[in-house]
């Protein structure tokens, strides 16, 4: 019996993480009488809003000398995560998501001879740089995180 229940459930769990229908993610909300539709990040935005945080945190360990983090396996999913409906994957985003990735790891580079801040406004540049061939409104947020 449990190993009907157990297949059953493998099935399940298969065919509900192969299914390649997308769906639009919003959430209600219910303020009294009113509802409003919120709209809920792509995977890719969820990632890139982290990857945002992430870099807010390291640029204080950079300005302060030390790191004490070491580059998140997260992002590496920069290379796989769903973009919105509107969005798709290009060769565009494909090669400057794999400079900023290099870039990134670079930063934690112990035996680099370039400068820690200079290597990590390379990695932040990256993300302007891809950015301005498509998605611009995050540019200003992002340029918040250069160290000058």
């Amino acid at each position: 019996m449990i190993k009907h229940v157990s297949c059953i459930f493998l099935i399940v769990l298969f065919f509900s993480c192969n299914s390649s229908e997308k769906t639009e993610k919003k959430v209600t909300i219910v303020d009294g009488a009113e509802r409003y539709d919120v709209y809920q990040g792509s995977e890719m935005a969820i990632l890139m809003r982290g990857m945002h945080a992430f870099n807010l945190e390291l640029k204080k360990e950079v300005q302060s000398g030390t790191i004490t983090t070491e580059f998140p396996e997260e992002f590496l999913k920069i290379h796989t995560a769903e973009f919105s409906e509107a969005k798709s994957r290009n060769k565009t985003f494909d090669h400057y998501s794999g400079q900023f990735i290099e870039a990134q790891k670079l930063v934690f580079a112990e035996d680099s001879i370039v400068p820690l801040s200079e290597r990590y406004n390379t990695a932040i540049n990256l993300c302007i740089t891809c950015h301005q061939t498509e998605c611009t409104g995050p540019i200003p947020k992002i340029k918040k995180l250069l160290i000058k």
